[in-house]
């Protein structure tokens, strides 16, 4: 075997553990009883620290060597290899025992997260939140030695390869200007309107996953392929080949729990459009949290929240839950998916407000990396920021800095994906409505194929071949462009 071909047998085995490694936190998120959470905690962290020292062995460091100075590979493989590369250098800069002592402490603060949210008690988390930021800031610090930038940078890089600060604070400084006034503009709007009619539930748990299940195959999911299951915080996970979506069901409101899946069969989808050639390699992977958040937030937001979609979905609701009169209307369930508030739950809020949430959110676990801001007041912090962004102030934690399980499972620098998704999102979304006229009127029948078959060509089918800015511009024409994600909200909210 060549070098790159051993290397390949490597990253293999890597991506094996990594797909049990997922397999045992969905089954933490949504079946494990309380007493395994000690010995799940145990097994996930032996499974990382293996899969750990294989990509940071002296091993794949000689064999990236050895295939850098062969000659004779294609785009792909190419590209692959300077996956590797990368991996290589993340986990070389930090000792297995450290990733061993982190996942143990991400796990155990995790279920202590678990326990401190609905008892709105950020002290009871408090303890073991500190062991997960120490332990992350020495990850970041070496890291940030490897790469050549900051530590938070080399966080940042974990989810969205090549991120920068620098780039992120004009994007969001530009949308934290603009903002405040549009949220007031499109708040001075909407009162002039009628106010969207709730449907009267109940909503039984079992006929909310009937419908979400029948709109999970119109967007095209593949039930051979994966499933649906409840779980405290709605997420997509799983293995190749084996994708596992949760959400939450309130039986008072069916909102929240089907844009809940419609929002995590978009990254099904990314998921199971990956190269199948390149299926457990390196290049082979979704490019990053960028990418993968604009594919969830492209059909909840993009495409889910159109009349041409509600029109299609309203007959379907009315059915699954017997409903009948205005409030079941195409037009009312349309002023009720795109009403706008200023709400305290960033999962809830709308895609108006909800930036300012991801916006406060990047700056507070900078600011937490750095040291310049202490846990202890991250409640205080949290809350100051939500007044100072959106003019609402958290009453208690759990609807403050609780409210996430993103810093407490150990997705240090996560946050600003998901609104630079969004704006990726509206730019695909643009850009495939102009290349396939039949889009929308597709849509409106409930046939997405057109719009998945577009994805598949230019976002899906390529995986990590191309970096996030070469991606979003060969797709759309442009660079990454928050103007837009501007131009989409002017013409949705104010139009």
């Amino acid at each position: 075997m060549s070098a790159y071909e051993k290397l390949e047998a490597h990253f293999r085995r890597a991506a094996h553990l990594d797909d049990a490694v997922g397999m045992l936190h969905w089954d933490m998120s949504t079946m494990m009883p309380a007493g395994g959470a000690t010995a799940r905690a145990e097994q996930m962290a032996t499974l990382r620290g293996i899969r750990h020292h294989l990509i940071a062995s002296p091993e794949t460091s000689e064999l990236l060597a050895a295939a850098d100075a062969a000659d004779g590979l294609n785009g792909w493989q190419s590209a692959n290899l300077a996956e590797m590369r990368r991996e290589h250098l993340h986990a070389a800069a930090v000792e297995d025992e450290l990733i061993e002592a982190l996942s143990k402490a991400c796990s155990v603060c995790e279920m202590v997260w678990r326990e401190a949210r609905p008892e709105s008690d950020f002290a009871k988390v408090l303890p073991s939140m500190q062991t997960v930021l120490d332990l992350y800031r020495q990850v970041a610090a070496a890291k940030a030695e490897a790469f050549g930038c900051s530590p938070y940078e080399a966080l940042l890089d974990q989810w969205e390869p090549g991120g920068k600060t620098e780039r992120i604070d004009a994007i969001f400084d530009d949308l934290a200007e603009f903002l405040p006034p549009f949220i007031d503009d499109v708040l001075a709007a909407q009162a002039k309107r009628p106010d969207p009619i709730a449907p009267d539930g109940p909503f039984p748990a079992e006929k909310q996953k009937a419908l979400a299940t029948k709109l999970m195959e119109v967007l095209g999911f593949e039930f051979e392929r994966g499933r649906l299951d409840v779980s405290f915080h709605p997420f997509c996970g799983g293995a190749t080949d084996d994708v596992r979506i949760t959400t939450r069901w309130d039986e008072a409101d069916f909102v929240e729990g089907l844009m809940a899946v419609l929002h995590e069969t978009g990254h099904a989808l990314y998921e199971l459009g990956l190269p199948s050639d390149w299926r457990h390699q390196p290049v082979g992977k979704a490019r990053g949290m960028t990418l993968h958040e604009s594919q969830s937030l492209l059909m909840e937001m993009q495409a889910c929240r159109t009349h041409e979609f509600l029109n299609f979905a309203a007959p379907l609701i009315r059915d699954a839950f017997d409903g009948a009169g205005p409030a079941f209307e195409t037009e009312n369930l349309y002023r009720h998916y795109t009403n706008v508030e200023r709400s305290l739950i960033r999962t809830e809020a709308d895609e108006v407000t909800y930036p300012t949430h991801v916006i406060l959110r990047y700056r507070l676990e900078r600011a937490m990396v750095a040291g310049e801001l202490d846990l202890k007041d991250l409640p205080g912090a949290f809350n100051d920021g939500l007044e100072a962004l959106l003019g609402i102030r958290p009453p208690d934690d759990r609807q403050g800095c609780l409210q996430d399980i993103h810093w407490y499972a150990g997705a240090w620098g996560y946050f600003p994906t998901y609104t630079l998704g969004a704006i990726a999102a509206a730019q695909f979304f643009d850009a495939a409505k102009r290349d396939v006229p039949d889009i929308v009127p597709g849509i409106a029948e409930g046939d997405f194929k057109p719009l998945v078959g577009w994805l598949r060509a230019h976002v899906h089918g390529l995986g990590s071949k191309l970096s996030t800015d070469e991606l979003v511009a060969e797709a759309t024409g442009k660079p990454l462009d928050q103007a837009v994600f501007k131009a989409h909200l002017t013409a949705r909210y104010l139009g």
